[in-house]
């Protein structure tokens, strides 16, 4: 006769303090994305999974987390999904339902995802990389879900350009070239000024699914700064990505408000409680810090700003 083992995890614990996050990190698993008319998006993606503890009780129950997220992943690896955010939160549901002492249960996902570009001068196929995010929390109250990417571009600063034209006007001014003349040119050809790489983060939150296409996502984020890049670039496209940059230089702040309000004019459909966050962090150039600028609001609060209400 086999002895029963004991169930140490929910005995009392040594010091009774309750737990917000409990669970496992690192889990790998292939998830595929449902496309119309399309083969579907194979990805490896990582994930974490949490459930809240009370203090009464000394552990979560690990294995249970990871036969739900075996058994959720599985099903989506051989069915398809519409969208990563959806895994997360059926994974999320069955966490709380599995977990009679939990109120509050957690995943999160991130993989990445090769998209298809073409290179703007020279036309060749090539490739770019995004990250993207997924995550949903259950509780009594329902299910939310988040879905997001982050992507890398290319960032002028407008303050290191106006210095270069200033200076390329004393210049032109010394040389006897007329003003005229001189403000027509600085018009046409912009002037250099330090770039960086910038790396955008955009996410959208709703109660229940987003219904939001992770590739219009991307591409949102990927215009919100001065210049897309690309993997492969031949001398023209290098030439236009530096031009491109040059005529539309922004700080961090000003490419977390063109994503800002990029979500408002792409995704007219959310509804005004979704939640989105964007971030913009630049790898500065000629600093040995970095710049950051993020913003966090409602969808509701976005449409009324940029309707200047």
């Amino acid at each position: 006769m086999s002895q029963q083992l004991p169930d140490v995890q929910a005995s009392s614990p040594t010091v009774s303090i309750g737990l917000n996050r409990v669970g496992v990190t690192g889990v790998e698993k292939l998830v595929k994305i449902d496309r119309d008319d399309r083969r579907p998006i194979v990805l490896m993606a990582e994930f974490e999974v949490f459930v809240d503890l009370p203090k009464w009780r000394k552990g979560a129950d690990m294995s249970r987390n990871m036969e739900v997220i075996d058994e959720t992943l599985e099903i989506a690896v051989s069915d398809t999904t519409s969208g990563v955010e959806d895994v997360c939160g059926t994974a999320a549901e069955r966490l709380l339902e599995k977990h009679d002492y939990t109120t509050k249960a957690e995943v999160h996902m991130e993989a990445t995802y090769a998209v298809h570009d073409q290179t703007p001068e020279s036309d060749r196929l090539t490739q770019s990389t995004a990250d993207i995010i997924a995550s949903a929390t259950a509780t009594e109250d329902g299910t939310r879900e988040e879905i997001g990417a982050r992507v890398v571009g290319m960032t002028v600063c407008p303050c290191s350009q106006g210095m270069s034209a200033a200076r390329a006007r004393e210049t032109l001014l010394d040389l006897g070239v007329e003003d005229g003349v001189i403000e027509q040119f600085l018009d046409t050809v912009p002037q250099p000024g330090h770039s960086q790489r910038g790396h955008a983060t955009l996410t959208i939150e709703a109660a229940g699914e987003p219904n939001v296409d992770v590739t219009d996502v991307i591409e949102v984020a990927r215009d919100s700064m001065s210049a897309r890049i690309y993997n492969l670039a031949k001398r023209p496209d290098e030439d236009h990505m530096t031009y491109s940059s040059h005529t539309d230089a922004k700080f961090v702040e000003d490419c977390v408000r063109a994503m800002a309000e990029g979500v408002v004019n792409q995704f007219s459909d959310l509804p005004d409680d979704a939640i989105i966050t964007m971030k913009q962090s630049n790898d500065e150039s000629i600093h040995q810090h970095n710049a950051h600028a993020e913003r966090v609001a409602k969808m509701s609060a976005l449409r009324s700003e940029l309707n200047g209400s």
